[in-house]
């Protein structure tokens, strides 16, 4: 004859219902966070760097003439700082509003990549530093090529714009600056003020700390 054992057999502990969910949350967040400023360091740093270089005639010879990503256009640097205030931003709203600044933090990612392509083959920049060095308002640029910096920027503003996507996929469920709510979604108690000490004024130190609390001892007495 078997025993029977009285001892409960221990059950899987149930899965924490929406823990998946705010884990991927949290991926997500971070994925973006992540993205979007190192989209934006790398766009106004190789914003920076040479994108164009070539040569001018001068008086029988020729001079080097280089411009930088700025001289080019400015739009990739101004967009990627305005993608960084839109990063920003999408912690300060909610719903549609949330939606609207992903969508803003999206474009400007695009809007950067694309300029930083067509500036890559852009040759007017380097033509005006030409006649500046020159003197010469028609002097032509002459061993004209561009460096990689161009598509390093676009390489920055993808990222930018990857950013932007996981906002608008995600950012629904990402938590926003101010909130007053703790994890489990309910409002914090409100904290009740302190109930002043009762003062005995026949005991000499219960008069000397209600002093130092700045209460009045003999009131109520």
């Amino acid at each position: 004859m078997g025993y029977v054992s009285a001892v409960p057999v221990p059950q899987p502990r149930a899965a924490r219902p929406g823990g998946a969910a705010s884990s991927g949350a949290r991926r997500s967040l971070a994925a973006a966070l992540l993205l979007g400023a190192l989209g934006a360091t790398v766009v106004l740093l190789s914003a920076g760097q040479i994108w164009a270089e070539g040569t001018a005639a001068v008086g029988g010879g020729t001079v080097p003439v280089e411009a930088d990503g700025g001289t080019v256009t400015g739009v990739p640097t101004a967009l990627a700082i305005v993608g960084l205030a839109a990063l920003v931003a999408v912690f300060a709203v909610r719903r549609t509003g949330r939606t609207m600044v992903a969508a803003l933090l999206a474009l400007s990612g695009a809007g950067a990549a694309l300029a930083a392509v067509l500036g890559a083959s852009d040759s007017a920049a380097l033509d005006a530093e030409a006649a500046r060095i020159t003197g010469n308002t028609a002097a032509a640029v002459g061993s004209l090529s561009h460096t990689v910096w161009p598509y390093v920027t676009a390489a920055g503003a993808v990222l930018i714009l990857a950013a932007g996507l996981f906002a608008l996929r995600f950012g629904k469920a990402w938590p926003a600056m101010g909130g007053r709510y703790e994890r489990s979604g309910a409002p914090r108690a409100a904290r009740r003020p302190a109930t002043p000490a009762t003062v005995d004024p026949d005991r000499p130190e219960d008069l000397w700390k209600a002093l130092d609390r700045g209460e009045d001892p003999t009131h109520g007495a």
